[in-house]
């Protein structure tokens, strides 16, 4: 039988592997997924396109529902003794006024705060706990290129890298290779964009000892800024109209510097810290959902499925959860040899609400929020949603937040 690959592209391949499943993409949905399949004995190949997991900016927040599902694994002990900071609440106001928007403190959990932890190091943690099952394989620097199909079914995936071109095939090939899916290209999926007012400017500056831990968002003068606490240093997000980055350059870097502490005066004593462009990366946002998630023999989840905007630091969250789902959904079929698309159709019945919901919520906070800040023409100073008082409503971002609309359990 005749395999079909997606690219024109004739090379030579080196080698072809098998397997159960193939999970293209490193992040925190393939690294989670790759670690839950090969508990359960399912032989996986964990197929990462860098050489190591060590990126600037990428997202750095776990949130409590993670975290309840690193303890149903036995690993949050483990994790917690990696250096990390815990942020218990979100306030969003002028240098004047703060509102808490979202106070984890007063969720029933056993962690009732949000877990920031480098990315790297959380992925790391992941992988290294994958390792130690024989039926994992991490492939760094798996740079796939190529879709196998036979008959429109999916068979696994060609990939560049160590000196030549390599084939795996699976039963089930995994898209987790983020928002800018090589995957969701390859295999021409539809998806639904929504319109995201704004871009964001990533940096970081000193944090000094005294300063209160957590996170905040400042709005004033048409600009929002947010501050992670990140141990030592502040992670900021300079919030900006969509679109205008490029403005932003051409006006130089005192202009910007100059913007950042007219919101967040007190950063007048370390802003000089920011010399150089290069110490900034730009963040376009966009917000979309596919259509369907899934082709025969081929599931996308997490970023690649749904690109997420920034707001509440939802990405991984929802993608980690999307994994476990995958998992609990998908490991009896992979075992049996009986996989077909209607288990691949069950993860996404399960997490397509929940995804629906949360980036509705997140383009009304958008739209009601973010949008009149970012207008230069609006005079009227930033008043907290009444909402946010009321005792019925008082900790519903928090929950939703740090938990989804319904939050994923691994099944043992």
């Amino acid at each position: 039988m005749a395999i079909h690959i997606t690219s024109n592209a004739s090379q030579e391949i080196i080698d072809t592997q098998t397997t159960d499943c193939c999970i293209v993409g490193g992040g925190p949905a393939g690294t989670l997924l790759a670690l839950l399949l090969a508990r359960q004995g399912i032989h996986v190949i964990l197929l990462e396109t860098h050489k190591d997991f060590d990126r600037d900016f990428r997202g750095d927040t776990i949130h409590p529902s993670v975290m309840e599902i690193m303890a149903e694994l036995d690993l949050a002990e483990s994790l917690l003794q990696l250096p990390h900071t815990k942020m218990h609440r979100m306030s969003l106001g002028t240098s004047e006024k703060q509102a808490v928007i979202a106070d984890f403190s007063h969720l029933k959990t056993a962690y009732p705060y949000i877990t920031m932890l480098p990315q790297v190091k959380f992925l790391e943690f992941i992988t290294t706990e994958a390792k130690k099952y024989p039926n994992f394989q991490l492939v760094m620097g798996a740079n796939v290129q190529e879709i196998l199909r036979v008959n429109n079914t999916t068979i696994g995936v060609s990939y560049r890298g160590q000196g030549g071109w390599h084939e795996v095939r699976a039963k089930l090939t995994v898209g987790a290779d983020g928002r800018h899916s090589k995957l969701r290209q390859l295999g021409e999926f539809e998806a639904i964009s929504t319109s995201a007012p704004m871009d964001v400017l990533w940096f970081r500056l000193p944090k000094h000892r005294e300063e209160a831990p957590g996170g905040m968002g400042r709005i004033g003068r048409g600009h929002i800024v947010a501050m992670l606490d990140r141990g030592e240093q502040w992670q900021i997000a300079y919030v900006i109209p969509k679109g205008t980055y490029q403005k932003i350059r051409h006006q130089g870097l005192e202009i910007l510097r100059q913007s950042v502490i007219e919101v967040v005066p007190e950063l007048v004593d370390r802003i000089a810290f920011l010399h150089d462009w290069s110490q900034i990366a730009f963040l376009s946002v966009e917000s979309d959902r596919l259509k369907c998630w899934y082709s025969q023999g081929l599931l996308l989840i997490g970023d690649a499925a749904h690109v997420m905007s920034p707001i509440g630091g939802v990405g991984i969250n929802y993608a980690i959860q999307d994994a476990v789902v995958a998992s609990n959904v998908l490991s009896k079929p992979l075992k049996t040899g009986t996989l077909n698309v209607d288990d691949l159709a069950q993860v996404q019945r399960q997490r397509e609400l929940p995804t629906r919901v949360i980036q509705t919520f997140q383009s009304l906070i958008q739209q009601r929020i973010f949008a009149p800040a970012l207008d230069s023409q609006n005079s009227q100073p930033f008043q907290p949603p009444r909402w946010l008082g009321l005792p019925g409503l008082r900790d519903f971002p928090a929950r939703l937040i740090a938990f989804g609309v319904f939050p994923a359990h691994v099944k043992m």
